[in-house]
């Protein structure tokens, strides 16, 4: 009798990922009440290990921020990132003087191609309750054709964003097309864009003791289900703890029994680039020699160098979601 799976994993930090997907990654912190000044009301010289973000012992984690969560500035090039923000907020700033908050749900977009340095930082707004942050980063590789691309900043406003009710399952359309519901278009250089490569970005939250039919893709495509909350799940009567990935022939429909939790599933999904991939941190290209070229040109221009008053910037306390984008449109939202 065939399986639609082809192969499980669990999951670590980051997640292990599938051609076109290069890098995936989920935190979820409880961070603490904020001290006034969008930090931690706790002291960070208490034993605190600035900069270890991956640590699941620890509730919330400071990245690599000295007095606010986040990430400050650092460069990107042959990439895209898609940051999802289910709870909490992201400030964001970036070298082509482009910023925004987002979060609740909002999604950014942003195509680094030819370079572009940003920061992500994660403000404590509240200082009278906890500021969680539920986050997930994917980074989706450019094609050879597409590696010096123009950077592109794109918001993907939760209002906007398709959302699938179902009558068990409740299905946010980042990227793709479920059911003929489309998503929003993403950047124009994407390997997204192109609606035959067939990418999909899907969180899933499908209700305790019922059943989902994941609908199938296009078999050229490669897939994978990551189950990362909820008690277990069956596949094909194959019991799937929590924290585990699952690699998926998308070529059929996939019969999925929810067990006492509701299960929050991500799917990524694509035709595959099928390029040869050369990985250097925050660089991506095709060979070595190309990652020496963009290490060496960071270097002398700094990817347009950095417009903003620190490293770690962000935006005043009180302001709400927003994004100005380069040619200086300002959007703001509730």
């Amino acid at each position: 009798m065939s399986t639609p799976i082809i192969q499980t994993f669990p999951l670590g930090t980051p997640w292990q990922t599938i051609d076109p997907f290069l890098f995936s990654v989920y935190h979820l912190d409880h961070f603490p009440k904020g001290n006034g000044e969008m930090g931690p009301d706790p002291s960070l010289l208490k034993g605190r290990n600035l900069g270890n973000d991956f640590d699941p012992r620890e509730k919330w984690r400071m990245y690599h921020g000295q007095t606010i969560p986040g990430f400050p500035y650092h460069p990107h090039r042959g990439f895209e990132t898609i940051t999802i923000v289910n709870k909490g907020f992201c400030d964001h700033s970036d070298s082509l003087g482009a910023a925004g908050r987002f979060g609740e749900g909002d999604v950014q977009w942003m195509t680094a191609g030819r370079g572009v340095q940003h920061s992500e930082m994660f403000p404590l707004l509240h200082d009278d309750k906890e500021n969680p942050l539920e986050l997930f980063q994917i980074w989706l590789n450019l094609p050879r054709a597409g590696k010096f691309a123009e950077p592109h900043f794109k918001m993907l406003w939760h209002e906007d964003i398709p959302v699938v009710q179902e009558k068990n399952a409740r299905i946010k359309v980042v990227a793709g097309n479920y059911k003929g519901t489309h998503a929003i278009d993403p950047a124009p250089d994407s390997w997204a864009a192109n609606p035959d490569n067939d990418v999909a970005i899907w969180n899933i939250h499908a209700e305790a003791n019922s059943e989902y039919i994941l609908p199938k893709g296009s078999p050229d495509a490669n897939r994978v289900l990551y189950f990362y909350k909820g008690s277990e799940i069956y596949l094909e009567d194959r019991k799937i703890n929590p924290n585990f990935g699952i690699v998926l022939d998308p070529s059929e429909d996939v019969t999925i029994q929810i067990g006492d939790e509701i299960a929050h599933l991500m799917l990524l999904q694509g035709k595959p680039i099928g390029e040869p991939v050369a990985k250097y941190g925050p660089f991506v290209m095709n060979t070595d020699e190309e990652i020496q070229q963009a290490m060496e040109e960071y270097r002398l221009t700094q990817f347009g160098g950095w417009p903003w008053p620190y490293p770690d910037h962000v935006h005043d306390k009180d302001k709400g979601r927003f994004a100005l984008y380069p040619d200086g449109k300002l959007v703001e939202k509730s």
